[in-house]
């Protein structure tokens, strides 16, 4: 299957700015970044996670922890999709007492969101549990709700998002469009 593109929703330029934007909010929200630490879902998560503590670290000072889940095992749906490449998952700190964002690329039925509360509930009991997400496009099948969201798209079930970021992609831009057949 070939992702075919109808429509580019986002630019490098845009998803610098929502980057930027998030930051501050997620900043404002937690009253600084005192406490607070960043858990970037595979693939595109850890990536945008980064950008955040980056942003942070700009706005603010200080440094704030990024980790790392893969919630391949922690999925509901194992078996009724194709088998996901398991990554590494990397916590190198305390997320007790913590207030963890847990950052996603795209936000859609809930599933990927409840894997993760899941998985990092394996490593210890956060203070509160946080999610940020660059693109919400509803259709959920959980209640499930993101804390900070970069752009919601209103789709149909059968379009696609795809976030592109220039550390996995070559390029930064959010697309609108379809699977077809090669």
């Amino acid at each position: 299957m070939t992702f075919r593109a109808r429509a580019r929703v986002l630019d490098a330029d845009d998803m610098a700015r929502v980057v930027k934007r998030i930051s501050h909010e997620i900043l404002e929200r937690n009253k600084g970044s005192s406490g607070l630490a960043l858990v970037g879902v595979r693939t595109r998560g850890v990536f945008l996670a980064r950008r955040f503590a980056r942003t942070i670290a700009e706005i603010e000072g200080g440094n704030v922890p990024v980790g790392e889940l893969d919630v391949a095992f922690y999925r509901d749906d194992i078996g009724m999709r194709p088998a996901a490449n398991v990554g590494v998952t990397e916590i190198p700190f305390d997320i007790n007492d913590k207030k963890v964002v847990i950052v996603d690329d795209v936000l859609y039925t809930g599933r990927t969101t409840r894997a993760a509360m899941d998985a990092l509930m394996d490593f210890g009991r956060p203070r509160v549990i946080q999610l940020a997400v660059m693109v919400d496009r509803g259709h959920r099948e959980l209640p499930v709700k993101a804390d900070y969201v970069g752009k919601n798209i209103p789709t149909s079930g059968n379009e696609r998002v795809k976030v592109s970021l220039s550390e996995v992609d070559g390029s930064d831009m959010v697309e609108v469009g379809e699977e077809v057949s090669e």
